[in-house]
């Protein structure tokens, strides 16, 4: 029988759908999806935030085989920190570079499918180098953050520009390095700029138009507001209350930027996003515990609410910015969050209430505190360490201590990942301190705000840096690997019982999940400082990550960074398959 008209019509139409269901991708699949589809749909791998994939056939019985099979260079004199984590889907990669760049390759060849170089302006004014830590994919669009505060929505397929916006002003000290997420069809970003007075806040957006659909602000006492389909403002609730934990007009310019970005779990219906350092940094010019900075902050997506904090260092005087990924977890019939801090501390809360459930050191010297208590949340103090008062002296300096971590912290933005197989949380942590003192300060607008003088200095001679896998519930450090640089990228663990993670003399190395030994390792020639992934395409398990090292390090690291000063820069993407038998 010949095929009427209409049938091959409806054929057509069925075979247009379908392309245009490929094309697009869904809240579900970005909810549900892991790596195992051949997809890498989040920063984090899933919102949640774990790094965790299922995927198997690289194990621990064949990872010594593993081999490059394409590396692609950045290109230009745009190197600097790599801190992205590449995105896959539908057989094409998205990776963000420094200088706000965004690539799109070919994911099995590493042929380059188009590029989109953003503009920017003269005076940006990031803190930690020009970085870019990733993008998100909602519908057939890719989009970003820029240095200059802008957001950046392409057409996956082709690069071209379908919407364009504002974040904020630059030339305030406003930047966004973070990668954006999709929350229950919503496009949730943070800001950076915490060491320029800015005030911090989440915004959560249409992402098919970019358009604001709520803001919340991080520091109590300013407004939050929401928006109507027609575009319509209106207010949603002040953060906290006015002056409550801050002292006269400081909160107006009171930082708690949400720099790292978020992690969103349906389960709860929360978003979370941890805070930055109150500003200034010299806490005797703001009585009080400064909320919700150094915090987390769990928003529902709904309403643009916050329906709890944690606050893991009240009135901050180190820059122990909160800022840190919380991850979700399942652990004795609950579901629980965990969030390695930059002040030296493990945390494990309830996700839904953000009742504290433990709290821990994973770093082996912190001076600030003596630890923390359970009860009231609180850590205890150790008052002769925290800088000394300006006005008390000759109002020039402050007493220097010495106090430790460093405020680049017991762990700064390389992620952790969470293991469902092991139930461990590994950790790339850091063991440093530093020389700390307060100076009088006065905020003006895009200058930076900070009001003390520092000196970064290693603790050890044979390591700064040390991978740890932790157990959340005992608070037991199970394993470590020592590195003598300081670690500054992320970490990947799989369902083949390995870990994955890289090192700034350019190693990525790969570690037997359970005991730590260190089964392969690759030198990509230059640091590595961001996480890698891995996916399934053609029936092939593949692995990568960007290399280039730069980042804060270098820039504020002091005794630290003359340590690791022959270091050379990059900006390559490696990817690794094991050869076809």
């Amino acid at each position: 029988m010949r095929p009427t008209l209409l049938n091959l019509m409806m054929a057509i139409g069925l075979a247009a759908a379908a392309t245009t269901h490929a094309a697009g991708v869904t809240d579900q699949m970005i909810d549900t999806e892991s790596s195992a589809s051949g997809n890498v749909l989040s920063w984090g791998g899933t919102p949640q935030g774990q790094r965790f994939s299922p995927l198997n056939k690289i194990n621990t019985a064949n990872v010594s085989k593993l081999t490059p099979v394409w590396a692609f260079s950045f290109g230009g004199e745009k190197q600097r920190g790599q801190e992205a984590q590449p995105l896959v889907y539908n057989g094409r990669m998205f990776i963000t570079g420094s200088y706000s760049r965004l690539y799109a390759l070919d994911a099995a060849t590493g042929k380059k499918l188009w590029k989109y170089e953003h503009r920017l302006p003269e005076g940006i004014m990031p803190c930690c180098d020009v970085v870019n830590r990733g993008a998100a994919l909602y519908d057939d669009l890719v989009i970003f953050a820029t240095l200059d505060a802008q957001l950046v929505a392409l057409k996956q397929d082709t690069g071209d520009l379908v919407w364009k916006t504002k974040i904020d002003d630059y030339s305030a000290g406003y930047s966004a390095t973070a990668a954006p997420i999709i929350a229950n069809g919503l496009l949730l970003t943070g800001v950076s700029g915490g060491e320029f007075g800015v005030v911090g806040r989440v915004e959560a957006r249409d992402p098919k138009t970019g358009k604001l659909v709520w803001t919340r602000p991080t520091v109590e006492g300013h407004m939050g507001y929401m928006w109507d389909k027609d575009g319509n403002k209106k207010e949603n609730g002040i953060s906290g209350t006015t002056n409550q934990t801050w002292p006269g007009d400081l909160w107006k310019t009171g930082g708690a930027a949400t720099w790292l970005g978020g992690t969103y779990d349906s389960k709860t219906g929360l978003a979370y996003f941890g805070t930055g350092n109150p500003a200034p940094w010299n806490s005797h010019l703001r009585k009080g515990d400064n909320l919700f900075s150094c915090s987390t902050v769990a928003i529902d997506v709904k309403t643009g609410k916050i329906v709890w904090h944690y606050q893991g260092t009240p009135n901050d005087s180190w820059d122990f910015d909160g800022a840190n990924e919380f991850i979700t977890f399942d652990q004795d019939g609950k579901r629980l969050g965990a969030k390695a801090d930059r002040n030296g501390f493990f945390y494990v809360l309830d996700a839904n209430t953000g009742k504290l459930q433990n709290a821990f050191p994973f770093v082996k010297k912190i001076t600030w505190a003596t630890g923390v208590d359970l009860k009231t949340g609180r850590p205890n103090f150790v008052p002769e360490n925290r800088p000394g008062d300006p006005t008390a002296g000759d109002g020039k300096k402050g007493s220097e201590v010495f106090a430790a971590p460093g405020f680049l912290g017991g762990k700064n933005q390389m992620p952790m990942a969470y293991s469902p197989q092991t139930h461990l949380f590994y950790v790339p942590s850091n063991e440093w301190g530093m020389e700390i003192w307060n100076e009088p300060v006065a905020y003006k607008k895009g200058a930076a705000y900070l009001g003390a003088g520092f000196t970064i200095k290693p603790l050890n001679d044979d390591y700064i840096g040390a991978l740890r896998a932790v157990d959340p519930k005992t608070g037991k450090i199970v394993w470590e690997v020592k590195d003598n640089a300081p670690l500054w990228g992320g970490v990947l663990t799989t369902g083949g019982n390995l870990v994955f993670w890289g090192t700034p003399e350019g190693y990525l190395k790969a570690a037997d999940a359970k005991t730590g030994k260190v089964v392969w390792q690759f030198q990509t020639g230059s640091g590595v400082v961001a996480p890698p992934i891995t996916w399934q395409q053609n029936g092939e398990q593949y692995v990568a990550v960007a290399s280039g090292w730069g980042g804060a390090v270098p820039l504020w690291g002091g005794e630290v960074a003359k340590r690791v000063n022959f270091l050379e820069q990059g900006g390559m993407m490696w990817v690794f398959k094991l050869p076809k038998s």
